[in-house]
């Protein structure tokens, strides 16, 4: 990330995620626990509202990024275009089958696909707008809104609840509308930025780019991403069909908490996306390689750090709170589950190479394959052992490892670049024996001071030592410009 545009980009989009993380958190710390039943309906209706939406978009997003780089100026506009009546058109089908479908299936919790069929709508629109923000580079207020509202709106919309201002069939409508304020003000800031006429005629589009190649590539985009709902997110739509909505709310806070440490990964990876389709399509494949490794290398610093952090502080944290006896629960999920999110970060974007590449179809095949084991894993470890939500979160933990050690072996296989190398290699292990020196540190009975101690001192320690020895070229890059600052 050597130029200054990508840099403020970054730090943007990173400053951005943290203050919805930070929100997030502390409602999930101090509101959430309150009502673990509406969060876990919440989470519930969340998870088929995320099933729904790449039906919705039917790969339309991927093919924006996939397409862009190499489309004349008045088709980029058409594809654009053609993203948002694709998602006109399939949502409406998706509702006449709602309706039909009310008559004929007998599902307990049926009733439910009417709050999430509007998320979804909504969240498929925030994906394709969110996409051409990146290609415009235009992703700060986009970022903005789409982590900022529904954190703000969801801890509110708890507040009211369990002050008896709202029941839970008004709490979801409430929820609904404020996803809605996110789409309309995203839909606002993006087409005052990207201006479209409107010529629905898609003929120069197609004779650019053969239609049949378009759709299947949207094919393979969708499936894919509908793999990666049931791969990854199966968890909090299975976990009602077989425990109470209480335990789903259990696990959805360990899910919150664990998954914050993947906002730098989610960054860098929404910045580099139309960059790697530029080099895939330019045959850059050695500059690629770099930015594999320097991205990589970024993010497992980041991602150890924060890891650290929660295993030898989570505990000391929550006892300082009033819900630790609702919070202590959900700290083996976030220890397992942080797992999962670290070892992503730590092999770079592996997909993003995947699926801008003419391999696209490999990343289908893995993720449906994943998403037959991690549905297995999750039934054997619901119905046939008593761990219960901390099973569910060793099934995703075998399933995360599986996919990204299969991506890691294809991209090798096919452009012969890893995200490794030495410095990779001696930071991964200063950072680990930094982490046991820290741990096996003798307990203080003051849970702050605890805290600080272990916490303050495995960050201090790592982030000296890496910049030090240049490790992290981006480390390096900030520091010394904020040095360079004060001595202005």
């Amino acid at each position: 990330m050597k130029d200054s545009k990508t840099h403020k980009q970054a730090f943007w989009f990173t400053l951005i995620n943290y203050l919805g993380v930070a929100i997030g958190v502390i409602s999930t710390v101090f509101i959430y626990p309150y009502n673990k039943e509406f969060l876990g309906i919440v989470r519930y209706v969340d998870s088929m509202a995320q099933m729904l939406f790449p039906i919705m978009i039917f790969g339309g997003a991927q093919a924006l990024i996939h397409f862009y780089p190499t489309l004349t100026e008045h088709n980029k506009r058409q594809l654009f275009k053609y993203g948002i009546v694709t998602i006109l058109c399939i949502s409406i089908g998706l509702l006449v089958l709602l309706i039909l479908g009310n008559a004929f299936v007998e599902w307990e919790n049926y009733n439910y696909l009417y709050y999430s069929l509007p998320i979804g709508f909504v969240l498929a629109f925030v994906e394709l707008f969110r996409r051409q923000a990146t290609n415009i580079e235009k992703l700060e207020v986009p970022t903005f809104y789409e982590k900022i509202i529904p954190k703000v709106s969801l801890p509110i919309i708890f507040l009211l609840l369990i002050f008896g201002y709202l029941d839970i069939i008004k709490s979801l409508v409430a929820f609904i509308i404020s996803y809605f304020i996110l789409f309309f003000l995203l839909v606002i800031y993006v087409l005052k930025h990207y201006k479209l006429n409107r010529d629905f005629n898609f003929k120069s589009l197609f004779s650019e780019v053969p239609k049949r190649e378009y759709y299947r590539y949207s094919f393979y985009s969708f499936l894919a991403s509908f793999g990666s709902f049931l791969a990854f997110r199966i968890d909090t739509f299975m976990i009602p069909e077989f425990l109470p909505f209480e335990a789903n709310g259990t696990f959805s806070i360990g899910v919150a908490l664990a998954t914050s440490l993947a906002i730098p990964a989610t960054g860098v990876f929404a910045i580099y996306a139309p960059k790697i389709s530029a080099y895939l399509k330019n045959d850059g494949i050695n500059e690629l390689g770099k930015k594999y490794i320097e991205t990589a290398k970024l993010l497992f610093f980041i991602g150890a750090i924060l890891y650290a952090s929660i295993v030898l502080g989570v505990d000391s944290l929550f006892q300082m709170l009033p819900t630790y006896d609702k919070l202590v629960d959900s700290i083996p999920i976030i220890l397992l589950l942080g797992v999962n999110v670290l070892f992503n970060m730590s092999t770079g974007f592996n997909s993003e190479i995947i699926s801008y590449s003419k391999y696209y179809r490999f990343n289908i095949i893995a993720i449906l394959v994943l998403a037959i084991l991690n549905i297995f894993l999750n039934l054997f470890f619901l119905t046939q052992t008593n761990l219960g939500i901390v099973g569910v979160a060793y099934a995703s933990l075998i399933a995360m490892i599986s996919f990204n050690c299969s991506k890691l072996v294809f991209i090798y296989k096919k452009f012969g670049i890893l995200p490794f190398d030495k410095h990779y290699l001696k930071l991964f292990f200063t950072a680990i024996l930094v982490f046991c020196v820290c741990y096996l540190l003798p307990e203080n009975t003051n849970a702050l001071l605890n805290l600080i101690i272990k916490v303050g001192l495995n960050a201090c320690v790592t982030v000296f030592i890496t910049y030090k020895m240049k490790w992290v070229y981006s480390l390096n890059y900030w520091v010394d410009k904020l040095f360079k600052l004060d001595k202005q």
